[in-house]
This record gives structure tokens, sequence and C-alpha cells, in this order.
């Protein structure tokens, strides 16, 4: 699916006038095609499904370690600066830390594409429990491994900026497969 920038314009010319400004005032022309290019940037991840996101940073190494069905071993990359646009209100999903761990099955993943992928998952309009969800797929694919964790702390500022305007309220979301769901040894381990 390609991001129709014609009809962003449009619609957004429409808004300004629905506002009750001019579009066509010095501070306002060239605000509709400002903005199309913005949401081209900030929503292309809804160019791709997740299994062509697992596509795209398929980068893996194999790991030399031998496999045990009951290893503690588990790689975490913590703290992933990401925003996301909230599908109900579209407004700004923001100060959004993803942490994820996973338990490597003979293969680890490119730490940066662990960022890579949690970026692109949140150019899409979400909900921060989907953006958990999408990551843990999209990994499980690449990892051929169901033991994958996301945890991801955010603010929203459909919460904080408007209606009960709660600046220091956060959410919290856990998504937690394979060994993760029920080995409390390893969810001890996760920055809860």
């Amino acid at each position: 699916m390609a991001i129709d920038t014609d009809a962003i314009r449009e619609h957004i010319r429409g808004i300004l006038v629905a506002l009750g400004d001019d579009p066509d005032r010095e501070g306002l022309r060239e605000t509709p095609d400002r903005v199309a290019r913005m949401y081209e940037e900030l929503f292309e991840g809804m160019n791709y499904t997740n299994h062509e996101i697992a596509q795209m940073f398929c980068k893996t190494f194999e790991d030399r370690m031998e496999f045990q069905e009951d290893s503690q071993d588990m790689v975490l990359v913590k703290d992933i600066d990401i925003f996301s646009y909230c599908e109900h209100h579209l407004a700004l999903m923001y100060d959004m830390k993803v942490s994820v761990a996973y338990i490597p099955r003979g293969k680890v993943i490119g730490l940066s594409k662990i960022a890579r992928i949690a970026d692109m998952v949140g150019k899409r309009l979400q909900l921060q429990e989907r953006i958990g969800s999408d990551i843990a797929e999209i990994l499980q694919e690449i990892l051929e491994s169901e033991d994958v964790a996301v945890i991801i702390e955010g603010t929203h500022s459909c919460m904080s900026a408007r209606g009960i305007k709660k600046t220091a309220a956060t959410t919290k979301t856990y998504t937690l497969r394979g060994r993760f769901r029920e080995d409390c040894g390893l969810q001890m381990r996760l920055p809860l």
C-alpha cells in the first residue's frame, strides 16, 4: 500500500478550511504539502506487513552455542526510543522506550536490526499493545524462536494534552511469548 500524498494534501487543506482559517494565506500556503511529506515519513511502516519487515531486517548470525531446552541464556536490548501515533485520536505516543529480550536458538540478530524493527513498527497508526505484538511476531519469524519478550513504556498525548490531561501518566505493556510467558526465572530478569 502506498501512501496517497495527493489525497493527504487535499484533506489537510479541507481541515484548515474547517478550522476557519485560510489555506491560501502566507503561513499556511505550503502546509498541506509539508504535512503530506511528513506523513509519508512518519507512517512509512504502513507500507509493509510484519512479514515484509521481517524480510527487510533478516540479518542474523549463526550462534555456535549449542541450544539447550532449559537454557537461561538471553539477549536483552533496553530503552530503544521510538514514537508512534495512536489510531484512536491520531495523537502522538511519545517518550516510548522499547525493551526486547529473546532466547537464541542457533542464531542471533544484529542489535541495530532490533531497533530498526521497533522503529518501523512504530511508523503506523498503532496501539501500544499492538506495537509489542508486532515486534514479537517479526522477531519470532526472523529468529525461528518462540521465546521473545517486548516491554514498552510510553506517554500518550491523547491523555496528557487533552481530555483528562494527566501529564505524568505512563503506560507499560508486556508482550511475553514462548518460555517468557511461563518461566518466572526469565520474567524476573526482564526490565519490569
